[in-house]
């Protein structure tokens, strides 16, 4: 928890541009499936608690990927939903059935979003929303408006 609280945006185990929690618990780069790695029970582990955490919600922020974004950046997340888009801040939720599966439930923006981060949002700059992400998102949300 305390690796995706410093960072406020992380991977769940891809790579891209900004940190990847299972490289982080692996202390090293993962060539192939980390489930395979020596340490695929840790990273499991690590996700499952990071996943199930109420300070974190779980998106497919970057690139499509599991992203998990902190607690403390979802006012800026929600400062900047015109430009990331509505299908990138939809909430991805994994629940284990009874018979086993995992099948993920989808939350749609802004059905997740809690009334005091909707306030907080609103005292925002588009400015200070995208400091608060970092460059690697406010260039996602840039790519995105050069698409339109």
């Amino acid at each position: 928890m305390a690796f995706v609280e410093q960072h406020g945006v992380v991977l769940a185990s891809a790579r891209g541009p900004v940190p990847s929690l299972a490289e982080a618990v692996a202390g090293e780069p993962i060539h192939g499936s980390w489930w395979a790695h020596d340490k695929g029970k840790a990273i499991f582990e690590a996700l499952s608690i990071v996943a199930d955490s109420a300070d974190v919600r779980c998106f497919k922020l970057v690139d499509g990927k599991v992203t998990f974004v902190h607690r403390r950046l979802w006012p800026a997340l929600v400062r900047m939903a015109d430009e990331l888009g509505a299908a990138r801040m939809a909430e991805v939720r994994q629940e284990h059935t009874p018979s086993g599966k995992h099948e993920n439930t989808i939350t749609p923006y802004p059905s997740w979003v809690p009334a005091d981060v909707k306030r907080a949002a609103a005292r925002l700059t588009l400015d200070e929303a995208r400091a608060a992400l970092g460059a690697s998102l406010a260039t996602l949300a840039t790519r995105k408006r050069m698409k339109k």
